[in-house]
Parts: C-alpha cells; structure tokens; sequence
C-alpha cells in the first residue's frame, strides 16, 4: 500500500526544525511502497498550530489537484509567525481517487523573526573584556531566577559574538559543539533555539553560559594570522523565555542583573588548542544552590548589535560530537614519547578518562596528521600549536576532561605528563563536523577504491565544519571559495550539504559587497585585516564559485529558490570580472594573475601556481563555463535578457578562445592533461574537435604512465573525458594506478583522507618539502562523482533526479560495483555483478544488475550486449532486475605507449 513518509520543510532534517526563519516553509515527501502503475493526482495537507496554553486545537486542511511531491509551496494563506509551533500530516491520492493514509506528523517552530520586536536581550561581557589585547580565559556568566508551576514551553534563545555552551540547573544544553558557528560576522550572527522545558524546575534556577573567543576574536588567518578580525571581545546575548500553562510568559534575559567570573579554561584557540586548569573550577557554578562565591563581578552591558548584523537562526545544520573512535595502538616513538594512532585522520579532539595524578600536574595532548621518522609530523601545521593541556586537581576518585572551544585535524596524539602506564581505555577521540545527512554511498570489487572512497567521505566530513573549509589542521582552515567550486558537484552526492552550503553562500555575497563586487578567496574573509592577502584582485575558479556552487545545488535538488537567492551575486560577479583590453573582448584581462591548475604535480614545491597548463588559458575556460551556466540560470529565473546576453557572450568567448588557443584539428596550446580534460568537459570545443582532443589526452595520459598530469582544475574532468571520449580503459588505468602521483598512491601510504599534494607524503616516509602540505583536503576527491558515474553507473540527468542514467562501464578488473544515492524522492541505487559463463566462449560473461527506483523518477538502463548494440530499457518505480551477456573484447592491463625504436 502506498504510504507518505518523510515530510520536510524546506532542506531541514530532524532535529533541526526548532527556531527556523521561516514563514512560509515549502513541504516534500516521499512516497513508498506504491504499487506499478500509481500515479499521484493530488495531495491534502493537514495544519495544526499549537496556541500557547494548547495543544493542536487550531486544523486546517488544503486539498490541491497537483501531482507535486517536493518543494510544494505552502498551501496555507497565513504566514507563520515568530515562536509558533505547527505539525504538518499529508496524505495524497491517485487517478481512481483512492486516499493513502496520513502521514507522520513532520514539526516545526518559528524562531524569533523580528529582531526589534522579537528580542529584549542585551549585549553583555565581562568588565576587563575591553583592556585585554591577548587570548583571555572563558567567561562563565551566571543568572538565578524563579520559576512557577504548571510550565507550558520553556525556549533558550541564545548566540554569542564567539563561541559558547549553556547549562541550567548544571547541566549542558543542546549538543552542538562551538555553537552559534562561523558566519560573516559583520554582516550576520546566528542564534539558535533550544527546547529546554524539562532543564527547569520549580523554585530557584540557574541559567549558565561558558563563553570563549572562538573565530570571532580569536586568531585566524595564515602567516600569524590576525586576532580581533570581527571585533575585540565575545559578548553574549541570551533570551529565556518560560510560557506558563496559563499563557503567561516569563523572560529571562541578558542584562545588568547578571554576573560573570573568569572559568578554568584558561586559554581556548582554535589553532593553539585549549589549556584547562581543573584547580580553579567554580564549583557549582550553574547551579542555583550554590549561592553568591567571591569574585563574581557585575557584566558590562555593551550597546545594541549594529543594524547592519542580522540576527538570523541560519540553515546550515550544527557542528555536533559525531561518533567516538578508539585507539588501535599505542606507539612509543624513538625519543621515548607515548604515541597514540586512532588509525583514521579525523576531525575533533581528544576525551581522556579517569585520570589520577598529583595537584597541579599537567598532561599535554599534541595533534598531528602523520608520523615522520616516527615521531609526530608537525611541520605541516606551521604556526599551528594543536597542543590541549589538562592542569589536575588531584581528585581522589579520578578526572575526566574533553576540550569545550577548540578541534584539531589530527590521527596521532603525543601524549606527555600522563601519571603512570596510559591506558588505552583511558582514551578516544570525538569526531565533530556538520552534522550533515549521508546521501550516497559506493563500492566496488577493488578493495583500493573503496578504500579511496571511504577516504573522500572522511575528508569532505572533517572539512564541513560551519563552513566549507580547505583542511582541519594548520594555521588556516579557511571557506576557500576555489576548492568548493570545483567540489561541489562530488559533494552533494556524498553527502545532503544544501543548507551547510546556502547559508555559506549568504556570507561569500555578504563579502562580495564588502571588496566592491569580487567575491572573496576565502568566506567568512578572514583575510580582511591583511592587505596582502585580501585579494579584490578577480580571480577564476575561486571566485566562479559564485556561479558554480549553487547550480550544483540546483542540479542535485531542482530547487531554483537557490538560483534566485544567489542571482544577483552571481551578476555581480560577471560585471567585475575584466575583459581582455587587447582585443580579445570577451574573454579574460590578461594582465591579471591567475591560479590555474593549482598544485599540478609539476609545480615545483614552493610554487604550486606554476603549472605546465596556461593558468589563462584554465580561467578563459571556467570563464566560457560560467557564461554557459548564467545563460541557463537566467532562462530558468525568467530573465530573458540576461539569457540572450549571456548566450551571446558565451558565443563570443568560444569564438575568441578558439582563435587564441585551439587549431582548427582540435590541438591545445598548453598540450597537456588538464587542457585536454577542461576543454572536452566544459564543452569548449567544436563536436568535429573532440575525437581527435580525446585521442590526444588518452595519448598524454599512456605516455605519462597513467600517472595524473593534472591540478585542482583539471583533476575532477580527467577521467571523465576519458570516458566521454571513448578511452573507458584508460581512465581506468589511471583511477587504478598505484604509482606517484595517483589516486591510489596516498591508499597505498596509509592514508585515511585525501591529501593536499599528490605527494604530501613522499615514498620514502618523508613529509613534502612544500610549505601547504595537509594530508586533509577534500579537492582531489572529486573522483568520487566518477566513481558514481561510471564504475558503479549511477547518473542523474536531470535537476533534482526526475531523470536518471544506469550504464556500468564494464572494464579494467571490476566485477562488480554498487552506488546508492538519496534523492529528493527516494533513494536510487543500482548494483551490478559479472561472472563468466560457464561452457562459454572465452571473454564470454554474464552480468546480473538491479536497479531501484523511488516514485517520481524514470531510469534508462543501457546494459552490454554480445553483438555491441545497446540494451536499453526504461523503468519507474519499483525494483528491477536484469541480466545480459557480452564479450570483454579489451587487454587488461592497458600498456603505454612503448617508444620508437
């Protein structure tokens, strides 16, 4: 029978539907179980609204003619309201006019829209806040109040210019890790709401807030980075409000009355670590039992936010304590120090238990990536200390500590001071990232790329923290715009990232304004205080982000609100991006640097810019990209003038590019991979061009041993154009080869996550000379789309997945391959299998594949056949399953070119 399951508003998932802006959110859901053949002709939607002193009194039901099942506009002619409180059931029905049963109830809760309105909390510090010019332990803030009975709803509306964590009654609330998360400060700060009815109790309570620099004040940047960038010292502002059963409303906020005391926490940098000394704790110090102690001072009250920073509860999901993971050895190094190795480079940090030891003792917890010489490979971090120190009280019956306000990028941890033998027992480590739902998922018969794979998804996880990050473990960790761009595709099918990325991209056209119309290099512009490094010199790919990220996002989902939200970024972009002076109108400024194929293996070390491929060349084809992409974008927004002028200058710049760089055989000026693979995959070329561009890049590829040729620009196109061009074969050659550089030479180092370089590590065991040396950038690991798309054969066609593609490429050693993915509808998986028959001709195999398709959406399947015709069939929902013959007609390995005699 068919069933409604899984309504949501908007892009939240549970439990993230608690204090939204939104008023008018749209509705989707999937619908499961239904028969061959159903087709939906409309939906019911039923409304309840929770008053204040009840509870789902107030229905309404809409009933809409529509076969619509995702992104339904809202059917009610009421827009919510601040504080309200709805629960959303659907039921649809079919062409015989047979209703499904109501689904789940899907909730949600209005935050506080109005900023002027809806907030009466001060800004509140502690009073030596303003004279301090270095890193300052945390401020614990404290306020005691009396509640009554019978409570109703009891909402912690809360945020701090830093980071913080609230406990009442001594208990912590919530469970997002250095909440309200990283924005452009100056022109947003997020606030988040938690239900806290069952924190408070009858009588005295006690509403405590720890408060620390975080990437507010604290220092961020490379070089040394800067401190204060977005202001001088962290504030806090939290509204309490307890909604009695009787519909009186008690407020409870930041303001004079309140009290601060410096915390144990004596130091908390996100790059330097945390230094917690347990021999001054305050005790009880949330606790209302506790009492007035000395030195509680009086709050400085600090004048309103600025009109120009919005008060908003954003979209992206909150940082969260993921999962722990335990040791797999310990390690004693060869100048005696204790190593521990979590056998996987995370994100987080380092929880350690039971601890017993002398007063005023100290254990230190180093962080690193890597081991070199088999001590800790702490190079790569630069002006970075990832150091956390734990000063003991001496307790009798053991300590416990976590760090509260920093993360490190690390899989090894050194640990000095631990009183006696370290048991492994007495340790783990806390992964923390976004807290993102899984959306995809791929394997296959070689061992080594599902490795790579498992690989990709660690390093996409630790770098989706708040925001878009480049690594997780130096002096840096920074929203670089570039690595996103060119990401962003892989992403979404690994992971649903729609909000975590909407809500950047808020900020990346916030700072966009800020540098007049050039978007910034990294957002939130951690570079502002630093005229070297604060580009608003234009600059391809990284600033292409603007146009690239969010129609990746509307590729994924068909959600064209992304589209509108972005468009005017995106127009901006393309009026400051500078033409040619010298003739060639339409295409780049040539007096501007350029990036190019970042990091190319040939880039010498220290110079990762230079590489063999022109890098303007590389940005006149992100360029031409670009103009394709607004073209369509416009088309799609209804702006038809856009769309003419855009298509015309897409034209234009083809045109010109192919005078410059192109011979009339399809021949590229910079005769290399990058080259090859950019101008096949971003549709640079002539059709009459391709095959002989094809032949070329499958002909640089052999000669080069099938190792990779190419940077951060061309990396995620290579195989592809392989593929596209008719060298299947090659490409796997080069995904399977295990030589340096590879995609598989990190797996066969030990690597966990994808790297920076193709060589962070060298063969020798020995850290790379270069100064950007992580061992956790996700760029590289745009393979995965490949792997999706041609091992396993799973390919959306069309925007949101109405329309799909399984094709298996059968080559190279695979046997078998899977992926699944989570799609708006439902999840779309196929899984595929090969044997030889047997008593059959020799390269004669059968393959068994199934298919499974959610309601909503069409899949062509193309399966191999005996005489090279293709099998194709298309199926809708429902499971499939079907079985073909065919010949392996190609050698295994596939050789280079041998050279001339």
């Amino acid at each position: 029978m068919t069933t409604v399951a899984n309504v949501q508003f908007e892009h939240y998932h549970e439990p993230n539907t608690l204090g939204v802006d939104e008023t008018e959110p749209r509705l989707s859901w999937k619908l499961i179980n239904a028969p061959s053949g159903f087709r939906q002709q409309g939906y019911e939607v039923e409304l309840s609204v929770q008053h204040v002193w009840a509870r789902y009194t107030d229905l309404s039901i809409v009933k809409h003619k529509s076969t619509l099942s995702t992104l339904v506009p809202w059917p009610f002619d009421e827009p919510l309201q601040s504080r309200q409180r709805i629960s959303v059931r659907v039921r649809v029905w079919d062409e015989h006019d047979v209703l499904t049963d109501w689904s789940e109830p899907a909730r949600l809760e209005v935050g506080l829209l109005n900023r002027t309105v809806d907030w009466t909390a001060q800004r509140i510090t502690a009073p030596w806040a303003p004279s301090t010019s270095c890193s300052e332990p945390e401020q614990l803030f404290r306020k005691t109040f009396m509640v009554e009975e019978p409570i109703d709803k009891a909402r912690l509306y809360i945020t701090t210019q830093g980071v913080y964590e609230a406990e009442i009654n001594g208990s912590r609330i919530g469970d997002a890790f250095l909440p309200p998360g990283w924005t452009a400060y100056d022109g947003r700060l997020q606030y988040q709401t938690y239900d806290v009815t069952g924190a408070l109790s009858h009588g005295t309570n006690c509403l405590g807030v720890r408060v620390a620099e975080g990437w507010f004040c604290g220092r961020i940047g490379f070089e040394g980075g800067h401190r204060n960038i977005w202001g001088p010292y962290p504030a806090l502002m939290a509204q309490l409000e307890i909604t009695y059963s009787d519909g009186r409303i008690q407020t409870v906020c930041t303001d004079d009355s309140w009290t601060v005391i410096k915390g144990p926490i004596r130091m908390a940098e996100i790059y330097d670590g945390e230094k917690y000394d347990a021999t001054m704790e305050v005790p009880l110090w949330s606790c209302a039992a506790s009492g007035f102690q000395a030195g509680w001072g009086s709050v400085l009250v600090l004048p309103p936010l600025p009109d120009a920073v919005r008060l908003t509860a954003g979209f992206g999901e909150p940082v969260r304590r993921i999962e722990t993971l335990q040791p797999v050895q310990k390690i004693l190094s060869p100048s005696g120090r204790t190593i521990v190795d979590f056998g996987q480079n995370l994100v987080g940090y380092v929880r350690v238990k039971g601890i017993s030891g002398a007063r005023q003792s100290k254990i230190t917890l180093s962080h690193a990536e890597v081991l070199e010489n088999g001590e800790l490979g702490t190079r790569p971090l630069r002006l970075c200390k990832a150091t956390d120190e734990y000063t003991l009280k001496g307790a009798p019956e053991g300590e416990d500590y976590e760090p509260r306000f920093t993360f490190h990028g690390f899989r090894y941890v050194q640990v000095d001071g631990w009183p006696g033998t370290l048991d492994l027992a007495s340790i783990e480590a806390v992964v923390c990232h976004s807290d993102m739902k899984s959306a995809g998922d791929f394997a296959c018969s070689e061992q080594l790329l599902n490795k790579l794979y498992h690989n990709v998804c660690w390093g996409m996880r630790g770098n989706f923290f708040s925001v878009p990050t480049d690594c997780p473990q130096r002096d840096e960790r920074l929203g670089w715009t570039g690595d996103l761009a060119l990401f962003a595709p892989t992403a979404v099918l690994i992971y649903d990232c729609f909000n975590l990325l909407k809500n950047w991209l808020i900020d990346v056209e916030h700072d966009q304004r800020v540098l007049g119309g050039v978007p910034p290099m990294v957002s939130p512009n951690a570079t502002l205080p630093d005229p070297v490094w604060c580009r608003k010199v234009p600059c391809a790919i990284w600033h292409d982000v603007t146009v690239l990220a969010p129609w990746a996002l509307y590729q994924e989902t068909g959600d064209l609100s992304i589209l509108a939200q972005q468009y005017n970024s995106m127009l901006e972009w393309m009026r400051v991006l500078p033409r040619n002076k010298s003739g060639l109108t339409h295409l780049w400024d040539t007096t501007v640097f350029q990036l190019g194929d970042w990091l190319d293996p040939a880039a010498p070390p220290d110079q990762p810019w230079k590489s063999a491929t022109d890098a303007k060349m590389v940005a006149n084809m992100f360029l031409i990209q670009s103009l394709d992409v607004m073209a369509k974008i416009s088309n799609l927004l209804g702006r038809a003038p856009e769309h003419k002028r855009f298509t015309l200058e897409a034209a234009a710049a083809r045109a010109e590019f192919h005078q410059e760089y192109v011979t009339p055989n399809g021949r590229i000026v910079s005769d290399t991979q990058a080259a090859y693979a950019l101008a096949i995959c971003l549709d640079i070329l002539h059709p009459s061009q391709i095959p002989r561009a094809g032949a070329r890049l499958a002909e640089l590829v052999r000669k080069n041993n099938f190792r990779i040729g190419t940077g951060f620009a061309g990396t995620p196109f290579l195989c592809e154009a392989l593929a596209a061009t008719g060298h299947l074969q090659v490409a796997f050659a080069a995904l399977l080869e295990t030589g340096c550089p590879s995609w598989l030479y990190p797996v066969t180092m030990g690597a966990t996550t994808v790297w920076e370089r193709w060589d962070s590590m060298l063969p020798d065991g020995s850290i790379n000379p270069g100064e950007m040396t992580s061992f956790n950038h996700y760029a590289f690991g745009a393979v995965a789309k490949f792997l999706y798309e041609r091992v396993a054969g799973l390919r959306r066609l069309n925007p949101g997945w109405t329309r799909c593609h399984v094709e298996p490429a059968v080559g190279a050693r695979f046997t078998s391959a899977s992926a699944s993915h989570e799609t708006p509808r439902g999840t779309v998986s196929c899984r595929w299998s090969t044997r030889s028959v047997v008593g059959g001709s020799e390269g004669v195999e059968e393959m068994l594949l199934s298919v499974r398709v959610p309601y909503g959406t069409t899949v062509e399947v193309v399966l191999p056949t005996m005489d090279h015709v293709e099998r194709r069939e298309v199926v809708e929902h429902g499971t499939w399953s079907f079985q073909t013959t065919f010949t392996r007609d190609y050698e295994w390995p596939v050789l280079p070119l041998k050279p001339k005699s």
